[in-house]
């Protein structure tokens, strides 16, 4: 059997770190990879939960995600995000790496998200950010976010208060100044994230600033969503792909099906707004809705397998 390289969490956050992921998706957007071409991805209800399959192929490198949904386990202690990556050679499809899936999940969703803050937000200012969830995204989110902005302050929203006490202590150790918030913090923000497991929307969207930007990465189900109808009508909305949005995007496909938008009230996608093809050109809020793609996966985790191949 072929050897397999095992890429281990505490592995790869030694090899990548979150400014390195982000460089890393922009990379792959600028050398021609279009969003809008990658596979659907499966999706089969367990008795636990659910269970994803995500494969992807482009350049050097293809893979398959295999992840876990399980909403009991946190109550278990166990993370509700399970998986593993295998990445193949892309030339004859040889195994060559097998990657922890739930950490990878945890790098490069906040990486794609701070790739969109990075061409949504000013650059002139720091930040205040509003950071909804306590969870592994809402720290991966929390430490991505710092690669690419200043944060003047962060406010964590959490529905557990020791969480978000913890969260916004961890924000504070980082050299943010930090506190618990509540929904109605956003009214101030310049940049609000949502990370969280809610299927109803977490604030009240009449509330958010002109120009400020709203990013949420909940939910990939057709009927959750973090953000209500009237952010969505107000915004300019920008997504990882068209095809995959309105397929899992319940944000935006709730609002849709309620007559307050339509689908072509999406403006671009994300490889748009990387390549220059597309810039922010209201004082609408923004709202970027990201539901996770296989492409992000296979980008990153081809990025771990060449730095743990060069790594001493």
């Amino acid at each position: 059997m072929t050897h397999l390289t095992q890429i281990d969490a505490a592995t790869m956050a030694r090899l990548l770190g979150p400014a390195a992921a982000i460089d890393v998706l922009a990379d792959v957007l600028r050398a021609g990879l279009d969003p809008e071409e990658g596979p659907a991805r499966t999706s089969v209800r367990v008795p636990a939960g659910e269970l994803l399959l995500m494969p992807a192929a482009f350049g050097p490198y293809a893979g398959v995600k295999i992840a876990g949904v399980a909403p009991a386990n946190p109550a278990a202690g166990l993370p509700r995000i399970t998986g593993s990556y295998l990445l193949l050679d892309g030339a004859n499809l040889r195994p060559l790496a097998l990657l922890d899936g739930a950490a990878l999940t945890e790098l490069r969703t906040p990486a794609v998200s701070a790739l969109a803050v990075r061409h949504l937000t000013p650059t002139g200012k720091p930040l205040r950010l509003v950071l909804f969830g306590t969870g592994p995204q809402a720290y991966g989110h929390l430490e991505a976010v710092l690669a690419v902005r200043q944060v003047a302050e962060a406010i964590v929203v959490g529905r557990n208060q020791i969480g978000a006490r913890a969260l916004a202590g961890y924000a504070r150790t980082l050299g943010v100044l930090a506190r618990t918030g509540t929904p109605d913090d956003v009214a101030k923000a310049d940049l609000v994230v949502c990370c969280t497991t809610a299927r109803e929307p977490l604030f009240d969207g009449a509330l958010v600033a002109p120009g400020a930007t709203v990013v949420a990465v909940g939910s990939h189900e057709p009927d959750a969503r973090e953000v209500d109808s009237t952010l969505v009508a107000r915004s300019e909305v920008y997504v990882e792909a068209r095809g995959a949005a309105l397929r899992e995007a319940g944000d935006l496909l709730v609002p849709t099906a309620e007559g307050t938008i339509e689908e072509d009230h999406i403006v671009a996608g994300i490889a748009d707004l990387v390549t220059g093809r597309r810039t922010p050109t209201t004082e609408r809020p923004r709202f970027f809705k990201s539901v996770g793609m296989a492409w992000e996966d296979l980008a990153v985790a081809g990025a771990l397998y060449e730095a743990a191949l060069a790594a001493p």
